[in-house]
Order: C-alpha cells, then sequence, then structure tokens
C-alpha cells in the first residue's frame, strides 16, 4: 500500500482542527495491510516458540506489548530457554534492539513538526519503530503534509500493534502448536519481508549493493565469528558498498 492507494477523499480534507483526528483514522485504516499480515503470521511462529520453552499466555502479551520487536522478543526467549541470567539476557535483548536506533534516527526528522511536534508525542511514537512501521512510513510518510505525518504513524503504529496483540493471544489459545521448522520459519517472514522491501525502495546502487554484500557475508562471518556476525556483516558490507558507491560516483562525475 502507498499513500496513493489511501482512501482519501480530495475536496474533504479535514479543517485545522480535526487534522490530527483525521490522519489518527487514516493511518488506522492504513494498517489493515499485507506487512501487517506478515507480522501477525511472524508472531504465530513466535508463540509455538514460546509454547515450547513454557511461556505463559500473560508472559507473551507483555513482551509482545513492551518490547515489541519480535527479533528481541526471540532473543530473551532463547536466553530463557537457554537458562541465561538476568544480566546476560539483557545484554543480549540490548545488542539486538541496537538496530532499531538509526531507523529511530531517520524516522524523527521525517515526523517532525517543528510548529507542532512535542518531544513527548516523539516518545511515544517511537515506541512502535520496528522493522514493518518503519519500511512502511519511510515508503509513505514523505509524500504527505508535514502535519499530518505523525498523526498517521501514530493511527498506523498504534493499530498494528493491537491487531497483532489480538491475534498472538488467539493463536496463542486457538492454534495447536507449530513444528519448530515451520515456526522459525514464520518469524522469519518479517526479516525477508523488510529486505525486498529496502531493496525495492533503495534510492542508489550504494544501497541495493549493501544488501547484496550482507547476504554474502552473513553466512560467512556467522561460520567464522558466530558471537559478532551481525556487526561485522553490518560494518564491513555497509563500508565497502559506501566506498564503491562513492569512487563510481565522483569518477562519473570527472
Amino acid at each position: 500500500m502507498t499513500s496513493s492507494d489511501m482512501d482519501i477523499d480530495e475536496g474533504e480534507g479535514p479543517s485545522e482542527f480535526e487534522g490530527g483526528a483525521y490522519w489518527f483514522r487514516q493511518g488506522a485504516k492504513g494498517a489493515f495491510c499485507l506487512p501487517t499480515l506478515i507480522l501477525m503470521m511472524a508472531f504465530v511462529g513466535f508463540t509455538s516458540l514460546a509454547r515450547e520453552v513454557g511461556l505463559t499466555l500473560t508472559e507473551v502479551l507483555l513482551m509482545s506489548l513492551f518490547m515489541w520487536a519480535l527479533p528481541s522478543i526471540v532473543v530473551l526467549t532463547g536466553a530463557m530457554s537457554a537458562g541465561a541470567g538476568l544480566i546476560p539476557a539483557a545484554i543480549a535483548v540490548a545488542l539486538s534492539a541496537v538496530r532499531l536506533m538509526p531507523m529511530t534516527v531517520a524516522l524523527m526528522p521525517v515526523l517532525r513538526d517543528e510548529k507542532r511536534t512535542k518531544t513527548w508525542h516523539m516518545l511515544i511514537v517511537s515506541h512502535f519503530v520496528a522493522v514493518t512501521a518503519w519500511v512502511f512510513a519511510m515508503r509513505n510518510l514523505p509524500s504527505m503534509p508535514r502535519a499530518a505525518r505523525l498523526p498517521f504513524f501514530a493511527g498506523f503504529g498504534s493499530t498494528v500493534h493491537f491487531v497483532v496483540l489480538c491475534s498472538t493471544a488467539l493463536s496463542y489459545i486457538v492454534l495447536p502448536a507449530v513444528e519448530g521448522p515451520i515456526a522459525a520459519g514464520l518469524v522469519l517472514l518479517t526479516p525477508i519481508y523488510f529486505m525486498f522491501s529496502m531493496y525495492q525502495a533503495s534510492r542508489t546502487s550504494g544501497d541495493r549493493a549493501a544488501l547484496i554484500l550482507g547476504l554474502i557475508l552473513g553466512p560467512v562471518f556467522y561460520h567464522f565469528f558466530p558471537g559478532a556476525d551481525l556487526l561485522l556483516t553490518g560494518f564491513v558490507g555497509g563500508t565497502v558498498a559506501f566506498a564503491g558507491w562513492l569512487f563510481a560516483t565522483r569518477r562519473a562525475e570527472l
């Protein structure tokens, strides 16, 4: 779904007073899309893994509510199943969540309206920054009016959050346990979607080269440096891709 697909009637725009509520509703409507369905299925896979670890429904919902990003939840679940202590588990989750920092830094200037945005507004919506919401926002928000972006993203993020929480609870109660490989495959749906969306939304050849190098270097670093594979893949692949793109760009300008 793109901003041009959204059901916004021309000539019936909201007034200054009701603009925020209007765009919040539009964001809530935009949440019913393919990315949300993919995320719901990924959380179905997580509920199966959580059952095997012995997590209760309350624990699953609290983790989903307060942590939200699925990779961090899976890391915490794995740490609990391995009997890791509180401090190692916290460090593992924090390292997993570090990837969200540059995503948040990139998104906040897009959302901010200098005339209206308050700090607490940004703190609230930053909770919804995860792969699905970030990709959707970066593809749709830049073409929207500045004043509409924050309420739209708040409506989108909160609705996705609520829908996924409901589907997670339902799948935990109703669905039988899913086979391990199938559950793992469902969990991987979100990063797969993220990868293809990022490739489609890439603006330069350097962006595409970074994604391709990540796919190549990831298994290599995992084999030789399993504890630091993700960090090395991002640093080396991103650096090489940027350096190559910068060299090619400057050479073309000569």
